[in-house]
């Protein structure tokens, strides 16, 4: 009696397996045609897209299009097409990054182990921050670009990003470093270390999973952001989210469909990428924080 429950234990377990993996397998398949469809069409030639239906394989496979958003489309009055704003995104994401992340691990690393009278209301002012709509900060970021002759670059774009990067990197730092031992700053003080020597030496070297979780996210907003560089950016110091929006409107007469998959593709690479590489590190990350705050 017992076997024959416990073989029909086993029995609906695998049967509940079965149908949970079999669900999942549908939501991701449909989460992922949208990503089949960019990839398809994107090495089909034009009249195969506009004469046939999108979910085919190509029958000609050309890297054509990939070439023509890459060098030669036309972006507003430039054939110059998506390489020079790649680039820019570059120069803009990873020193806005670098910047927001470590100024984020200081203000944690001051809000947890070296508190002050009034920390507590900075710290909730800088964490509403994080909720403050784009839209709310557009004209007076505006007027103060304009002000330090930063307006229409790259790197008043930078600038945007880290002080908007800056309340939610301060967030993820300071939840990490509340449960870090205060012993160890202590017994360091008493060593002679400085504020900074603690900083680098001790704090900084721990917190390899609150950087990670920090950079990807900061990465990915910046990277795929739209408005700020519409917004803040023009010309040849667009980022590539804006070159993108002007290779699709730039098009006249028939839609270059291929072209635009391929330059969409292009754009959602570098973050699809660091999801790929670094993703589990990110859970990881996530887990410690919510663990040690």
């Amino acid at each position: 009696m017992a076997v024959a429950t416990q073989d029909s234990a086993v029995r609906t377990g695998r049967a509940t397996r079965f149908v949970l993996y079999t669900v999942l397998l549908v939501f991701a398949l449909f989460y992922l045609l949208p990503l089949f469809i960019m990839l398809v069409n994107s090495v089909k030639p034009l009249g195969e897209i506009t004469g046939g239906s999108m979910i085919a394989l190509p029958q000609t496979w050309t890297f054509e299009p990939w070439a023509k958003a890459w060098s030669e489309a036309q972006v507003g009055v430039e054939a110059t097409g998506l390489r020079p704003y790649f680039w820019n995104s570059i120069r803009m994401v990873v020193p806005a990054v670098l910047i927001s992340t470590i100024l984020g691990a200081l203000n944690g690393y001051v809000l947890t182990k070296w508190t002050f009278r009034g920390a507590t209301v900075l710290f909730g002012l800088m964490l509403f921050s994080c909720f403050i709509p784009f839209q709310i900060v557009l004209i007076p970021m505006a007027r103060v670009l304009g002000e330090i002759g930063l307006a229409g670059t790259t790197t008043g774009l930078v600038l945007v990003h880290v002080v908007y990067g800056i309340g939610f990197s301060t967030l993820y730092f300071r939840n990490y470093y509340a449960a870090f031992p205060t012993e160890l700053v202590r017994a360091a003080q008493i060593d002679g270390a400085g504020f900074f020597q603690i900083f680098w030496r001790i704090m900084l070297p721990s917190s390899g999973p609150i950087i990670v979780v920090c950079v990807i996210w900061q990465f990915t907003n910046i990277w795929n952001d739209f408005l700020f560089g519409a917004s803040f950016a023009s010309g040849s110091a667009a980022p590539m989210t804006v070159a993108l929006n002007n290779l699709v409107q730039s098009s006249t007469g028939v839609k270059e469909y291929n072209v635009h998959f391929a330059g969409a593709i292009m754009a959602a690479l570098p973050t699809l990428l660091v999801y790929i590489v670094a993703g589990r590190y990110f859970v990881r990350g996530l887990m410690a924080g919510s663990v040690k705050g």
